[in-house]
């Protein structure tokens, strides 16, 4: 370990090169090649490794540094974003730089923002409060910054939006929740079903596999078609069912 003050002149050091790719957090959008992306990615990361060291000190704090803690946050959640773009690209589709990067999202985990956390901030949030709206963008910018929770935005942005001011005051906002998840994720299922010509009870199946497991077999992931399809196909469409099985379970596990 360097001393605290190296490891701010370090950090100040990289946030300089970040703010030459993208001077505000809306500049990364307009990042056209690929290796423009690679740039922000490496200049982003470099910005955790050291974030992770200065966290260790009890004298950090943001003050210190030369970007601020909202804006550090907004950089991360574009950085996922791109993780998010890298990982979702099939095999079908053309070699990219971006496929050989280690985004390193480990160093993005954090024990303190989790489901139960998350969980308690909308227990307390009230519908009928002058600060719902800036509470409800908290919730939302906690999820875009977890590279774990990044699935969950959606579904907790339309709980708040259509559910939770309905919900009587007596009424326990947890159980709802899971109401309300189980009816997402149905729809979810069924939608997914018919737009791939797939077998209910074999994707169910499948799915309820995948979510005991966290292993997907091939053989189980074919069965489920209804068409018969070329090799080509086949293993094209392998793909797109395997991921969309993968993602379903990530969104809709809350434990």
């Amino acid at each position: 370990m360097k001393d605290y003050a190296e490891y701010v002149t370090d950090f100040n050091k990289y946030v300089e090169k970040l703010f030459k790719i993208a001077s505000c957090v809306n500049d990364v959008d307009k990042l056209e090649t690929e290796e423009e992306k690679v740039d922000f990615i490496t200049a982003y990361r470099n910005l955790i490794r050291v974030m992770n060291r200065l966290n260790t000190f009890t004298e950090f704090s943001f003050d210190h540094i030369d970007i601020g803690e909202q804006e550090f946050e907004d950089y991360k959640s574009k950085y996922l974003d791109l993780y998010d773009e890298v990982k979702s690209k099939t095999t079908k589709e053309k070699v990219s730089i971006l496929n050989d990067l280690d985004f390193e999202v480990e160093l993005l985990k954090r024990d303190d923002i989790n489901v139960t956390y998350i969980m308690l901030l909308l227990k307390e949030l009230d519908p009928n409060s002058e600060s719902y709206a800036k509470d409800k963008e908290f919730i939302l910018k906690l999820l875009d910054g977890s590279e774990e929770l990044r699935s969950k935005r959606e579904l907790i942005e339309k709980f708040l939006e259509e559910n939770l001011p309905l919900i009587p005051e007596e009424q326990d906002v947890e159980v709802e929740f899971d109401f309300y998840l189980k009816r997402e994720k149905e729809e979810a299922i069924e939608k997914f079903m018919v737009e791939e010509n797939l077998y209910e009870d074999r994707l169910k199946e499948t799915i309820g596999e995948y979510d005991f497991s966290r292993k997907l077999d091939r053989d189980m992931v074919k069965s489920t078609f209804m068409e018969k399809l070329g090799l080509k196909e086949r293993r094209v469409k392998i793909e797109i069912v395997a991921n969309t099985i993968k993602d379903l379970v990530d969104r809709f596990t809350w434990y």
